[in-house]
């Protein structure tokens, strides 16, 4: 990530980042709320320094269900504070006394029935509130960032949990489509880190050139807010116009099977970063993905910052679904995380 371009200029400030799990909270946007009837539980829990699989096996083991009866909507950080729903498969005609389950590293805040199953991707964004620890650097700059961030939004980059513990997922996709063998899982896994990167690398070179947020001539348009794509279309004054409200936004491929939905300038500068990653590109053809697009601009709502002390910087904000805090984050702050306790 560190080698991906900024948007305006580089971070104005330095700083430490999860000094301890409550500096970096999270609270899952779902966008409903439960029904009150069904044979699915949604149970919305606050875990801290806990993995998401993890606890939704404990809750599988004190719900007494197989494992594959819980689900949820998204990972949440496991280094965090952070509040989310999962969904248990439980029979009307059976209750589970979720009051009762006290765990060190997790707690249940509310259960309520549901007609549905969570499944991924299924929520409408997070809340997050970010403190940034011993934050040096030019102030003014900062805060003038965070206007920008907050009107403009930032690149909509893949965030580094996307690659891996070592950054090394992309070149173990590279072994895999070469014919080295992996699980099934793992599969999924590096197939998706592979065309995490190659947008990646579209959106890089569109920020270097100035024009991430710039309509060019070829444009894929996503109605904001949704998954909805139109285009290509001549580029006019009402799609300039629109653009600027915020109403559409500008794309970028996944790839997969077939050919570039772009058209003109957007295509060949789409065409020439394939043309680098010939191997991704085909692996991921070969493997039966299909072609589809993802938002240039990642728009925060709410962006809020204050200075909790001299030194320590409060950041809080809403992100879609899909979308990487510290993508946000990095435009203001270089960061460390300080090492874990032995």
């Amino acid at each position: 990530m560190t080698q991906l371009p900024y948007a305006y200029g580089g971070p104005p400030l330095c700083g430490s980042l999860r000094a301890a799990p409550e500096d970096f909270f999270v609270e899952e946007d779902l966008g409903f709320a439960p029904d009150g009837a069904g044979e699915h539980m949604l149970v919305r829990v606050e875990k801290r320094g806990a993995n998401t699989d993890w606890v939704a096996q404990e809750l599988a083991r004190f719900a007494g269900v197989r494992p594959d009866a819980v689900s949820y909507a998204g990972i949440k950080d496991r280094h965090a504070v952070t509040r989310q729903t999962f969904s248990v498969h439980v029979p009307i005609k059976r209750e589970v006394d979720w009051t009762s389950l006290d765990h060190p590293e997790f707690r249940v805040l509310e259960a309520a029935r549901h007609s549905r199953k969570l499944k991924r991707g299924a929520l409408r964004g997070n809340f997050f509130r970010v403190v940034l620890r011993n934050a040096q650097g030019d102030r003014a700059v900062a805060e003038a960032t965070l206007a920008r961030v907050a009107r403009d939004g930032v690149p909509n980059y893949f965030g580094e949990q996307r690659f891996g513990r070592e950054g090394d997922n992309v070149n173990r996709a590279l072994a895999m489509l070469a014919g080295r063998r992996v699980q099934r899982n793992e599969r999924s896994m590096l197939l998706s880190a592979a065309r995490s990167h190659l947008f990646n690398q579209v959106l890089a070179a569109r920020v270097e050139r100035g024009d991430w947020d710039r309509p060019l001539e070829g444009e894929v348009w996503m109605l904001a807010g949704t998954h909805s794509i139109f285009g290509p279309e001549s580029l006019s004054m009402q799609l300039i116009e629109r653009h600027a409200r915020g109403d559409i936004e500008q794309t970028g491929p996944l790839w997969g099977e077939g050919e570039l939905r772009t058209s003109s300038v957007v295509k060949e500068l789409e065409a020439a970063i394939g043309a680098e990653h010939t191997a991704l590109v085909a692996g991921l053809a070969a493997n039966g993905l299909r072609q589809e697009r993802r938002a240039l601009c990642l728009r925060p709502r709410n962006l809020m910052a204050q200075w909790l002390s001299d030194a320590d910087l409060e950041v809080r904000f809403h992100l879609n679904s899909g979308s990487y805090a510290t993508v946000l984050l990095r435009e203001i702050c270089d960061w460390q995380t300080p090492p874990k306790a032995a």
